[in-house]
């Protein structure tokens, strides 16, 4: 077995230390600010938010409301199709989307 793992069948989740809520028709993330909670305790200056805050475009929510932890990566493309209109490339960009997302720990991967 080669060890190399087929992007679209593992199953990505969100981050359970990132806080979700909604900003008109978009979402927002909390992203802690440090990994450690005896961190925040002692480095975070009085009255600061724990949270760095972003709130993701249209395109980023509807990929991000499609992580549930339940669907494959092919399956989420499958259902984003009518959605990017099947726009040539849009694969391509939702993949790196997500992988960035892996990359910045909002979300990790199962098989």
């Amino acid at each position: 077995m080669s060890g190399k793992i087929n992007l679209l069948e593992v199953i990505p989740y969100p981050n359970e230390r990132v806080s979700v809520s909604r900003e008109g028709e978009c979402i927002r993330l909390g992203i802690p600010r440090f990994k450690k909670q005896w961190m925040q305790r002692f480095l975070l200056p009085k009255g600061m938010s724990p949270f760095v805050h972003v709130t993701l475009e249209e395109h980023g929510t509807a990929v991000w409301e499609l992580i549930d932890g339940n669907r494959t990566v092919g399956e989420i493309l499958g259902l984003l199709g009518d959605y990017f209109r099947q726009e040539e490339g849009y694969e391509a960009r939702v993949i790196t989307y997500i992988m960035q997302l892996r990359k910045d720990n909002l979300i990790g991967y199962r098989l």
